[in-house]
């Protein structure tokens, strides 16, 4: 088989799924040398496939949809789902087990500034619980690293992180999770991404690469927690294997995590329709339009 260039978007914990599968050899065991080409713009991963630089890359399929509703003839295509829940959480300085959205509307509310998607699918939540999301007092600057410091300043009441802030907050004593976002249920969050071309080019490179993922989402969903930090925490050098674990233990009972590569429509209608209420999509693009599950089994 032909070696497959891999972009990521960019390194974070909730990844644990692309990691893993890299860290075991799972598509070298499936005959595809596949290299990561490191990230750092969300934005830019779906570039490297459409200028070439990769086969495929990894990335929130609210990329796709964008990209769908300014072309509807954009070649790219979702596949090999691994992320399918919301990995993000609304914390507090304090303890709060009475918390709903709705209080949201007299607080000062931190959201995520460096990727879009964890405010568009929360703006959802928030106006189905009765409040307009534009009408918040809402800092939208701040990196999620600033957002920490003013909420244990006390400048802010409540922000809008993911793993391992959240955790660090807690082993810090100066946060407290308030709400996680995957309780709303599946949302499509990561996928593979590519053309359609190159979904016929390199069918049998691609359907090695999930039969791969699929290995590797039997064993993470097997795995001690140890175990998982242990095999991907080469790709996190200086991270805290304890703080690590406790990300892992934060998430797997939320199940962020898919069970298989397929795609299913739910996911992908809700952050769609999400995207729409939020006016970031003029139209809903659809599922059947953007994702391919033909390579699969």
């Amino acid at each position: 088989m032909r070696p497959i260039r891999l972009q990521e978007t960019f390194r974070a914990a909730f990844y644990v799924p692309f990691y893993a599968a890299l860290a075991r050899g799972a598509y070298a065991a499936e005959g595809v040398e596949v290299t990561l080409l490191d990230g750092g713009e969300p934005a830019r991963a779906k570039d490297a496939v459409l200028e070439g630089r990769a086969e495929v890359a990894w990335g929130g399929p609210m990329r796709l949809m964008l990209a769908h509703d300014a072309d509807p003839a954009c070649p790219l295509r979702d596949f090999g789902a691994a992320v399918l829940g919301d990995p993000f959480f609304l914390v507090g300085a304090k303890p709060n087990p009475c918390f709903r959205l709705r209080d949201l509307a007299t607080m000062r509310v931190g959201s995520v500034s460096e990727v879009p998607t964890p405010w568009w699918a929360l703006q959802e939540d928030i106006r189905q619980d009765g409040v307009d999301p534009d009408s918040l007092n809402r800092v939208t600057t701040n990196s999620m690293a600033e957002n920490c410091a003013a909420l244990a300043a006390g400048e802010i009441d409540v922000i809008q992180i993911f793993e391992p802030y959240v955790s660090q907050m807690e082993m810090a004593g100066t946060g407290h999770v308030w709400h996680a976002a995957a309780s709303r249920g599946p949302t499509a969050y990561t996928t593979f991404m590519t053309t359609a071309a190159n979904m016929v080019e390199y069918a049998p490179e691609f359907r090695a690469m999930l039969r791969g993922l699929q290995k590797t989402q039997d064993w993470l969903h097997a795995a001690p927690d140890a175990e998982v930090v242990q095999t991907v925490l080469p790709f996190f050098p200086g991270m805290d294997p304890v703080l690590f674990e406790r990300c892992v233990a934060r998430y797997r009972p939320l199940n962020i995590w898919a069970r298989s590569p397929e795609f299913p429509a739910e996911p992908w209608e809700r952050l769609e329709h999400a995207m729409f209420t939020a006016g970031v999509i003029k139209r809903k693009p659809g599922w059947a339009a953007g994702v391919d599950n033909s390579l699969l089994g």
